[in-house]
């Protein structure tokens, strides 16, 4: 089945080792970055899924990482497994979401991660 990309107005923003530092400091609030490819079943669900959080979240900002080709940020985030979901809180790294791939196991999981004060960056 061929990638196909969120359309440009989607909440879920693809990002790239070029922008995802640049942008990720004036992100307010929560901000969830999802580690995909395409051609990853688990990750074609997740990303359904988060379109669904965004609805219920609408404030969190969403971007999504293609695993195959931002190897940089990969090797940097030390991501093993796909889907793979970071939280940041005001562009600071937070930690590694995890949680059930259903929306309000994530919402759970962020607000429950958010009590937590934020673990070291990989």
């Amino acid at each position: 089945m061929p990638h196909s990309a969120p359309p440009s107005n989607s909440p879920l923003a693809p990002s790239s080792q070029f922008d995802f530092h640049q942008h990720l400091p004036d992100m307010t609030g929560t901000t969830l970055v999802a580690f995909t490819s395409p051609d990853c079943g688990s990750c074609r669900h997740l990303r359904n899924v988060l379109l669904a959080v965004h609805e219920l979240q609408p404030a969190w900002h969403l971007l999504e990482i293609d695993a195959q080709r931002e190897s940089g940020l990969v090797s940097e985030f030390e991501v093993f497994h796909l889907p793979t979901i970071f939280l940041f809180s005001d562009g600071q790294f937070h930690c590694e979401l995890q949680a059930e791939a259903r929306p309000p196991a994530i919402i759970e999981a962020v607000h429950a991660a958010l009590q937590q004060p934020p673990a070291e960056a990989p």
